[in-house]
Parts: structure tokens; C-alpha cells; sequence
């Protein structure tokens, strides 16, 4: 169902609106090659890709933006070329190229809320409320996403102010890791020897892991 209706500006004496309004791809192709600005408004300020949009010409729309027309703009009510449109594959080509299916006009209304208001076909109908739920899946994914990304930012920065706060752990990957190993061992066998000899002066078995502390580098003897 198109948005624009006879008695509202169907006719005007801005060639290229007409030949978007009219469907004529041909004639808007001529007047785009001769230097027509593509982003031309009307009194309503309705660009051409508004109101080939709202007409359903495709052809047309995909026309305007090669040549440069901003898929962004909005009439004077803040509406989109997606707010003004209500055929299937037009929809698809304005999203497809960064329109976003939830924006709101001035007043409030989405794409789909007006496509309701107009009565468009329920094809169209399922169409946006799809796109509306993709959207909303997207920005709850892009949310968490974001949340993790802080928390792990947060970690990081934890990390590195505990890792000032102690200078010995700040090479810890490099060197400090293996010092730490080598020192943990050091003192296993060390409390195990003593353990041990504490052990054999009370006449009690030794543990079979035990093992004499000469055989670890540099251990006391």
C-alpha cells in the first residue's frame, strides 16, 4: 500500500520526486546522470527515496542510492524511507543497507506501528515484526557481550594494580613462574626431610615418598 496519496502531493513540480513518484526509472537515471541532487526534498521534506519507498519501486531506491542519496534522512515528521514503506522487497533492500527496523519517528512510531496504522499486507506485516525481534535478540547479545568485555577489563585492571602493589610478580610469565616452582619443591622435600627425621627419631615407619634430600639440587644435607 503506498504512503502517498493523491491528494497528497502526487503531483510536483520537482521532475525527479515526479519520476520516483511515477515509477519512471528510466527518466530518474537521466536526470541523476545530469547532475539532479539525489537528496532533493519535497514540501514535506520527503526525499526521493521517501517516496519511491512509500510507491514501492525498489529499482528506484536502489537507483537514488547509487548515486548518493542519504538512506538516513528523514522527513519533517522524522520519519525514514522504511516508516513510508509497505512492500517486501524495498523493506529488505533500506535494512539490508543500515536502516534500522526500530527507529522511531517524532511521534513516537516505528516502522511497523505506521505499516499496522496503513493496513499493508500481512507479508509485510510478519516481515518487520521479524526484523523488530532480530534486532532486539542483537542488542541483548551486543549487551552482554559488553558486559562481559568491562568485567574482564575490570579483572585486568585488578591484576595489574595487585601486581604493582608487589614488583616481584610483575615478570611473573617471564621468569618469576618457574622461580616460584623451583621454590615450592625446594620447601616440599625440605618440610618432608624434617618430617622425616622427626619420624625416625620416634621409631615410626618412613612414608614411601620419602626421598634424601641430596638428590634435589642444592638442598641442605
Amino acid at each position: 500500500m503506498s504512503y502517498v496519496f493523491v491528494n497528497d502531493s502526487s503531483q510536483t513540480n520537482v521532475p525527479l520526486l515526479q519520476a520516483c513518484i511515477d515509477g519512471d526509472f528510466n527518466y530518474s537515471k537521466r536526470l541523476l546522470e545530469s547532475g539532479f541532487d539525489p537528496n532533493i526534498r519535497d514540501s514535506r521534506g520527503r526525499t526521493g527515496l521517501h517516496l519511491a519507498a512509500a510507491r514501492g519501486n525498489v529499482d528506484i531506491c536502489q537507483l537514488l542510492h547509487k548515486f548518493g542519496a542519504d538512506l538516513l534522512a528523514t522527513d519533517y515528521q522524522g520519519n525514514t524511507a522504511l516508516h513510508l514503506c509497505g512492500h517486501v522487497d524495498t523493506i529488505q533492500f533500506l535494512v539490508s543497507n543500515g536502516l534500522k527496523i526500530d527507529i522511531c519517528n517524532h511521534q513516537g512510531a516505528t516502522p511497523l506501528v505506521l505499516a499496522k496504522r496503513r493496513g499493508v499486507n500481512k507479508d509485510v506485516i510478519r516481515l518487520l515484526e521479524s526484523l523488530e525481534e532480530q534486532e532486539v535478540k542483537g542488542f541483548n547479545r551486543g549487551t552482554h557481550s559488553k558486559l562481559e568485555t568491562m568485567q574482564t577489563a575490570e579483572s585486568e585492571s585488578a591484576m595489574e594494580s595487585h601486581s604493582l602493589l608487589n614488583p616481584n610478580l610483575q615478570q611473573g610469565d617471564a621468569s618469576t613462574c618457574p622461580f616460584l616452582k623451583i621454590l615450592f619443591i625446594y620447601f616440599y622435600f625440605l618440610t618432608g626431610r624434617v618430617d622425616t627425621e622427626r619420624d625416625r627419631e620416634k621409631g615410626l615407619p618412613l612414608p614411601l615418598f620419602h626421598a634424601p634430600m641430596a638428590t634435589v639440587a642444592g638442598a641442605p644435607r
